[in-house]
């Protein structure tokens, strides 16, 4: 969802500055880059350990969501070419899933954006036990889909662990790097855009 379909990256990075200056701290994108594609506790336990502030982590995840549940209510600009690629799969009838490591609160307000019509399947962060890089989320996502396993799956991510999630849980990758660079890899193709995607080339990167 982050940085992949919602042009998020930019809201994450001014809610993360404010709970470290909170927090007595500084911020920068480097510190950014270290967390894409994580968890909220990961980032919380990350911002404490750079701060060194006595507060509870959950504090400082609450603090988070708070923020960005304000700025994703007023409205996220999507990536480029999300949308035409979302409408194309939806009106070939072919089944997708939205599986983010943000929590349930936020992926709300990001479907409103979206458009939640083009999801057959959700999974949030914080509905599964162990998220990305964890092959968790995808394997729960596989069988609310209804399938017998990966095979035919292709997921699109632009981070190292939601790519590292995916590829655990044995499906097909296309890397749409956002912040960080990623190689080429078996089984991974890499673009430069969504809108180098469509769904001819999802059918081959498919294809055994």
């Amino acid at each position: 969802m982050d940085g992949l379909l919602v042009d998020s990256e930019g809201l994450w990075l001014e809610v993360e500055e404010r709970v470290v200056a909170r927090l007595g701290g500084v911020w920068t994108a480097e510190h950014q880059h270290a967390l894409v594609g994580g968890s909220l506790d990961r980032a919380a336990a990350y911002m404490l350990e750079l701060t060194g502030a006595d507060v509870p982590p959950a504090v400082v995840g609450g603090w988070m969501l708070d923020a960005m549940a304000e700025r994703l209510g007023a409205g996220a600009p999507l990536m480029p070419g999300a949308k035409d690629l979302l409408a194309e799969v939806r009106e070939a009838g072919v089944p997708a899933a939205l599986v983010s490591s943000s929590y349930r609160r936020l992926l709300e307000p990001a479907l409103d954006a979206i458009g939640r019509e083009h999801f057959a399947v959700t999974v949030a962060g914080d509905e599964v036990a162990r998220t990305k890089p964890d092959p968790e989320p995808y394997r729960t996502a596989v069988e609310r889909l209804g399938l017998d396993g990966p095979a035919g799956v292709v997921v699109l991510e632009d981070s190292p662990n939601g790519l590292a999630s995916a590829e655990a849980a044995g499906c097909r990758t296309v890397a749409v790097p956002a912040l960080l660079p990623i190689p080429a890899a078996p089984g991974r193709t890499v673009v430069a855009s969504l809108e180098d995607v469509d769904l001819a080339f999802l059918g081959r990167v498919a294809a055994p």
